[in-house]
């Protein structure tokens, strides 16, 4: 007997007839003699429908009352997969994160687990019953309903499957797997058989939506066993999907690159004809970390008369938050800058492999591939596994296009 998590996502769990869907795909796999844990997120468009509520309110709704009103679409969501499962003759009991004692931090919005307790769901899958919990959601010390971010029901789903050790973490979505990069701008990309938890982490930290970024580092933490699979194939042929995997692949000679990642979600903010001195940085920045606010990609141009531009990238959602708490930090003084402005029309693409590590050549490669069609590049990042740019994002698709080719990644690597 093993004890397998899966996860659905909103589109898998969209309709009414879609949820009778995953319900019959539970049944399968609970029927072969598994031990089965769902989680679930909200059914698909709900979390934003909720939220446009709030907006409609307020321009800048309370945090908390935000993950009151978000989280009640996940609570909808586990009562009718426990009434579908029940109806087809099994046990099932729905929980939400509160009612399984999901702990987090107090971080609204984007609370962080720090405990679960996996007591009253152990008893329940002795006695036969298969769970259903709400994902993306917890409750702090003081017993208020946390939100864990946009995507958290995977990283519910992870954590789950590591307090729980169970056997492997199933993430189900509308896709059959990782693929090389997103088919809907390539219709050649490849599904991939395996991808090493590193690269996993660096596509879903570079924009790749299949797996949000905290569910991999949790995985990567507990040693979580994680497949991504299709929601919407028959269980009983489906395709084995992609195994996310903590050793590095036999054919890593061969195979250089394994996939393309972008981020759309991206904005940039440039502080000019800042003072170059030690601690500017720190001086930019600090009110930004402590605005709770992301930052990404980061460069400082060489001083020129004592005086330097300073950019980094943040999310879109923040970007009107950053440019406010930047010029409340320059009017009281904290820098002085001849100017900050802002870049909303730029993306992200990023090449990613653990072959860099034994191949030279792949930035020479990648930055020919973008001048020959005439793409500027703005900002360059690197780390041992992966080349990330941030160009203008009217060139995003033909980007992840030319690249796609120029590492040959519509061909299966040669084993």
């Amino acid at each position: 007997m093993a004890l397998i998590v899966h996860k659905y996502g909103g589109s898998s769990v969209g309709t009414v007839e879609r949820i009778k869907n995953v319900a019959r795909r539970v049944a399968y796999h609970y029927k072969q003699g598994n031990q089965i844990v769902v989680v679930v997120s909200a059914m698909q468009g709900e979390t934003n429908r909720l939220l446009g509520l709030a907006h409609e309110l307020s321009k800048t709704p309370d945090p908390r009352e935000l993950d009151v009103i978000a989280a009640t679409g996940e609570q909808v969501t586990i009562g009718l997969l426990s009434i579908a499962l029940q109806e087809m003759g099994l046990q099932s009991k729905s929980y939400t994160g509160g009612q399984v004692r999901v702990l987090t931090d107090s971080a609204f919005t984007k609370a962080r687990i720090l405990s679960i307790d996996r007591d009253n769901i152990i008893n329940d899958l002795n006695s036969g019953k298969i769970v259903v919990v709400a994902g993306f959601q917890g409750n702090d010390k003081d017993g208020n309903i946390t939100t864990l971010g946009r995507g958290g029901s995977d990283t519910s789903a992870v954590a789950l499957a590591a307090a729980l050790r169970a056997d492997e973490c199933q993430i189900y979505t509308d896709v059959d797997g990782v693929y090389t990069t997103d088919p809907r701008i390539v219709p050649e990309a490849r599904r991939l058989d395996t991808i090493t938890f590193e690269e996993m982490l660096e596509m879903a930290s570079l924009g790749s939506k299949v797996l949000q970024i905290r569910s991999v580092e949790f995985a990567g933490k507990y040693k979580v066993k994680l497949r991504v699979l299709s929601s919407l194939d028959d269980p009983e042929s489906s395709a084995p999907g992609t195994l996310i995997t903590f050793e590095e692949k036999n054919n890593v000679e061969q195979e250089i690159i394994s996939g393309i990642a972008f981020s759309r979600d991206e904005a940039k903010i440039s502080i000019m004809g800042v003072e170059d001195r030690p601690g500017i940085a720190y001086a930019i920045l600090v009110a930004v970390a402590e605005a709770n606010i992301d930052v990404d990609m980061i460069v400082q141009n060489i001083s020129e008369s004592g005086h330097t531009d300073f950019s980094f990238t943040v999310g879109n959602a923040e970007y009107e938050k950053t440019l406010k708490v930047l010029n409340e930090q320059h009017d009281s003084r904290k820098f002085i800058a001849r100017e900050i402005k802002g870049d909303k029309s730029i993306c992200k693409v990023s090449v990613v492999g653990i072959g860099m590590r034994t191949h030279a050549g792949v930035a020479a490669k990648m930055f020919r591939a973008l001048a020959e069609e005439g793409i500027n590049i703005q900002v360059i990042s690197t780390s041992e596994i992966k080349i990330s740019v941030i160009i203008e994002e009217k060139y995003l698709e033909l980007a992840v296009r030319v690249l796609h080719k120029a590492f040959d990644l519509e061909q299966a690597p040669v084993l």
